[in-house]
Formats: C-alpha cells, structure tokens, sequence
C-alpha cells in the first residue's frame, strides 16, 4: 500500500506470507556464506516451513533445492519471489516476478525500488519492501 506515493508494508500481508505454507524463490541465493541470504533462505525454510528455490547466476543447489537461473525456469507456481539483489537491479527481478504469476515479491531490508513495488502492486501481487522475515516473524510469535 503507498502513502505520499511511498510504499508502506501491510502487517496483515506480511503476517499472511510468514504464516501460510508457500514456495518462496529466493533470488540471491548461492552457497556463499558471506551472503545474507544464506542463513535467511535457512530460517524461511526451517523455522517457518516455506519451500525455498534458490535463484542465482549460477544456479546453485542450496539447502539440499534444486537452483535455477532465472525464474521462469520454475517449474510450478511461486507464491514469493524473496529479493536479495541490489536496489538497482531489483525492478528486473520484480517485472520476472509479475511476469511468471508469482503472488507477492518480498524485497529485503535496504532493497527499495518503489516504482517496482507500484508495479508489481498494479499488477495485483502482495509488496513487502525494505525488511525481512527473520525481523517480521517474531511480531507475530512465529
């Protein structure tokens, strides 16, 4: 939802991705364990029972998942597209997103990209931007 055309998370949106069981594709997602997204993509997988598609340049298999390279290699449906990419490369990851039916894009804390969350809400998805679920999760006892 946008306010002054900012975009601002919806608790109950965030709540509804923590809580129900999903395919979360995590773009960002390699076996480096430098990399946030590592230990993050573990917590959504673990302690919040997602299943997690791990998205990279490489297509690394992650956490005992199968890797793509690009989301529109997935086969099925994506309910979350978690964006560990660079504020200026995120609006691509969104349009992909939008562009393969996928329900919601997460954008992770300092990703913000505010007219790929317009987009992306224009096209009917769920936005959350600039936090993440190891931060959100807690609010609501998960």
């Amino acid at each position: 939802m946008a306010v002054d055309g900012a975009h601002v998370n919806d608790p109950a949106v965030v709540e509804r991705l923590l809580r129900e069981k999903g395919r979360w594709a995590v773009v960002g997602l390699s076996n480096n364990p430098l990399r946030t997204a590592l230990g993050v993509s573990k917590y959504i997988q673990d302690h919040l029972g997602m299943e997690i598609i791990p998205v990279s340049l490489k297509g690394d298999d992650v956490h005992g998942n199968q890797g793509y390279k690009r989301l529109s290699d997935i086969p099925g449906p994506i309910d979350v597209v978690d964006c560990f990419v660079n504020s200026s490369r995120v609006g691509d990851v969104v349009d992909q997103a939008i562009a393969v039916g996928a329900k919601a894009v997460w954008l992770q804390l300092g990703v913000i990209d505010e007219a790929a969350a317009r987009r992306a809400e224009d096209a009917g998805l769920d936005v959350v931007m600039n936090t993440c679920p190891v931060i959100e999760a807690p609010h609501f006892g998960l």
